[in-house]
């Protein structure tokens, strides 16, 4: 009996390593040693794997199994690699042919059943980026698997299934057993939402036009108005103004997703920017990302490439809200923690909305407010003037009025207001494609001071503004990114 080997992937955050998986079959009594700095989750693999064998028809050795996970010092987690395991395990039996060269990438049920697990896309792209392009992944995760180009991906419902391919004796297997679709776990119907169309939206002129500048420039937003005036439905009509995701994002905003799909077997390519919305009681965690062991993808990074909502903002932990300002200014989200350090990307639009004092009636002349200066202060005080000063598009959302309710049915749906936000974003590329740039968002200050520099009477109330302290340098371009807009 010599050593078996096979391979599998261990991912850190959206990164990839190849893992190489040795198995080796002593003469001592009967044990199974996991070496490699497993989890508690992947430690449990060795009962999984056994009885998945056994009920397989082909059954593990008798004598002392040791499998070592190479490199020792990288942390392995989940369940993803029991496939890899079992199949090292097998080669070194001699029970199947060898296995070096292909990716192995799936959970075992304890009949021999391979389950999907999350993460499949960013893993098999990590495989093919290594050289290693023939991929087994469980049926589940085969479609999945097959959307990374150069990959050649293999997908089976049973462990048995699998060792008779690689040369296995078909006497003894259970190749009989063939589980239904519905037997493995996480198969769930999922039904495409309807899109919200701005149509719905009654009045809200200049709040409409903001929105489309904001989508136009992948601009970052607030919208302060009293309680119905529609600040949640424009926000939650945003997403549908922005072009679809190219290939490369499409693909980057699927890895993410893949990494925090509850159905791990229903991840498709995502071609439409997505939609983060959560409640204003989430912790840094839930929004940044965290958890135990190596952190995992929060809603800023599922936001990448879409938008992030926060309703009711000053709602929100202060110190939630100033961890956005990092991602707002490099796009990306490095998390440290003791188990390892996990990066995401995190290049979202960050729309907030807020009422005007607590008790939402300080508009007008607000006689109907009950707060106080001081609750007023201390209420937008949560969102810190560094936020706010990364918010280039900043709103006040007036009260539906009658006359609003009266125009219904003749505001500008959707596809009309979308194919003008396509059209800016085609003559920004034009402008901005020389300097590596897609959007005016992306402009730095010394290109607007510089290149795309205003003529000085135009800025000449914006210079007296900075000379004074009553705009920041930030605020100063800030400013300065919206007039392009309108080039």
């Amino acid at each position: 009996m010599g050593v078996g080997r096979s391979y599998s992937i261990a991912l850190l955050g959206l990164n990839g390593y190849i893992v190489e998986v040795e198995a080796d079959i002593g003469q001592t009594l009967p044990s199974f040693v996991l070496l490699g700095l497993p989890d508690a989750s992947l430690n449990e693999a060795k009962e999984r794997i056994r009885s998945a064998a056994q009920n397989s028809g082909i059954p593990l050795s008798r004598r002392k199994i040791t499998a070592n996970l190479i490199p020792a010092s990288l942390p392995k987690r989940g369940s993803g690699f029991d496939l890899a395991i079992t199949m090292a395990v097998l080669r070194a039996a001699g029970d199947i042919r060898s296995t070096e060269g292909t990716v192995f990438i799936s959970e075992l049920g304890l009949d021999g059943r391979l389950r999907p697990v999350r993460g499949i896309l960013p893993a098999v792209m990590a495989a093919v980026q290594a050289g290693h392009p023939e991929i087994v992944v469980a049926q589940a995760n085969a479609a999945e698997a097959e959307l990374v180009p150069g990959a050649v991906v293999r997908g089976y419902k049973t462990l048995a299934r699998l060792a008779f391919d690689f040369g296995a004796n078909p006497q003894d297997l259970a190749l009989d057993y063939e589980p239904a679709d519905g037997d493995v776990a996480g198969d769930q119907d999922v039904g495409a939402a309807v899109a919200p169309d701005l149509c719905d939206v009654s009045g809200q002129g200049d709040a409409r036009r903001a929105l489309e500048v904001a989508a136009a420039g992948a601009h970052h937003v607030l919208l302060c108005g009293p309680p119905g005036a529609g600040k949640t439905m424009l926000a939650e009509r945003l997403p549908g103004l922005l072009p679809d995701l190219g290939d490369r994002e499409a693909m980057e905003v699927t890895a993410i997703h893949s990494l925090s799909a509850v159905h791990v077997d229903s991840v498709q390519l995502l071609r439409r920017p997505p939609f983060e919305n959560p409640h204003h009681s989430a912790t840094a965690a839930a929004i940044i990302g965290g958890g135990s062991g190596l952190p995992r993808p929060g809603a800023a990074s599922r936001a990448h490439r879409g938008v992030l909502f926060l309703d009711e903002a000053p709602e929100y932990e202060r110190r939630v809200l100033d961890a956005l300002r990092q991602p707002l200014e490099s796009g990306e989200l490095v998390i440290h923690r003791s188990a390892g350090t996990a990066a995401y990307p995190a290049r979202f639009q960050l729309v907030l909305a807020a009422n005007p004092c607590p008790c939402g009636k300080a508009t007008g002349r607000g006689v109907d407010c009950t707060c106080t200066p001081v609750m007023r202060r201390r209420y937008f005080g949560r969102m810190s003037g560094p936020l706010l000063d990364r918010v280039d598009i900043q709103l006040q959302v007036e009260r539906v009025s009658l006359a609003d309710f009266g125009q219904s049915g003749t505001e500008e749906d959707t596809a009309t207001v979308a194919g003008r936000v396509q059209a800016a974003r085609a003559r920004q590329l034009e402008r901005l494609g020389s300097l590596g740039m897609e959007t005016n968002s992306q402009v730095p200050g010394r290109v607007l001071r510089g290149e795309l520099r205003l003529p000085s009477a135009t800025t000449k109330i914006l210079d007296t503004s900075l000379e004074r302290g009553i705009l920041t340098a930030r605020g100063y371009d800030r400013v300065l990114r919206l007039p392009r807009m309108l080039d």
